[in-house]
């Protein structure tokens, strides 16, 4: 992880996050922390992150989430060169066969 990401603000955001325990937790959390554009542009990454696990095309992830060809792109480049973030989530949400 970047050393410029490495903050005490941003440890103390992960900390706040890790303290949620349910959906309906989450969706309170998020909508006062984040605008509805931003929630929507993470669940839409996430979503072609998933999509592209599962072997779908460009054009069927741009078609189905609305993305762009660049947003595609770079989800796909974390997915091959990232941390495993990615992975790491699919793997503990059962998904692993997304792969």
């Amino acid at each position: 992880m970047s050393k410029k990401l490495r903050t005490e603000a941003v440890d103390h955001l992960f900390e706040a996050i890790l303290s949620l325990e349910t959906k309906e937790e989450c969706y309170t959390f998020f909508e006062d922390v984040c605008t509805v554009n931003e929630l929507l542009s993470l669940s839409q990454r996430f979503e072609v992150a998933r999509m592209l696990r599962a072997q779908k095309t460009y054009l069927d992830i741009a078609e189905k989430t609305g993305a762009s060809t660049a947003t595609i792109s770079r989800v796909n480049r974390s997915l091959n060169y990232g941390n495993d973030g990615y992975d790491l989530v699919f793997a503990r949400m059962g998904q692993e066969d997304s792969q």
